[in-house]
């Protein structure tokens, strides 16, 4: 039971780390201010140049973050999670980033551990003759991550646009639900492992 409530945090902590980024790039913004002529910069300016290509990354982003927070498709999330984030893991290691390879290399970790955690829904795909049953998350994370979901999209969007008192406002509800919903979603899980435990 706490194996699989870390996993389920460790899923929402990886889905949020693509959704500020993702959307940036979605909105066809700069992702840093480093300058061109820092062999960094250059290469995100030449991404952000590119266009279409540049919005593409952001959507994909945004797609594997939200399919891992839901939980229910968190297998297709992690798996598209891993193939994006080996190319930046390789950037990241490539172009000598200052600490940022030590964070990316962190998320590598992090994901490789999901798709452990789930290879027994992988395996048929490689072995045809191994079919596993395996639980599903529980509607409690299901709908937390939906919930989690349209919350950090929303503050993401939000920080974007000018700070004015509505934006504000709306922050400060986005962050409250996202609160009330961890704090929810976790006391009803321990409430049922206590009522399994006990029957």
């Amino acid at each position: 039971m706490l194996n699989q409530w870390i996993i389920i945090h460790l899923r929402y902590l990886v889905g949020f780390a693509f959704i500020p980024s993702g959307l940036i790039k979605l909105m066809g913004e700069r992702f840093t201010a480093i300058p061109a002529d820092n062999p960094v910069g250059y290469f995100f300016e030449a991404l952000y140049q590119s266009g279409f290509y540049w919005n593409f990354l952001g959507l994909v982003q945004v797609i594997a973050g939200i399919l891992l927070i839901t939980q229910r498709y968190a297998t297709l999330g992690a798996l598209m999670f891993f193939a994006i984030l080996t190319n930046i893991w390789i950037i990241t290691l490539s172009l000598s980033f200052s600490g940022t390879w030590i964070i990316t290399s962190l998320m590598m970790i992090a994901v490789l551990i999901l798709l452990v955690w789930d290879h027994h829904k992988l395996l048929p795909l490689i072995n045809r003759s191994s079919a596993y049953e395996f639980p599903e998350p529980s509607r409690i994370w299901m709908n937390a991550g939906v919930i989690y979901s349209i919350c950090f999209t929303g503050l993401c969007l939000l920080g974007n646009i000018s700070k004015n008192s509505y934006a504000n406002w709306g922050s400060a509800a986005l962050i409250l639900l996202v609160l009330v919903t961890f704090g929810l979603s976790n006391y009803r899980a321990y409430q049922s492992r206590k009522l399994v435990s006990n029957a």
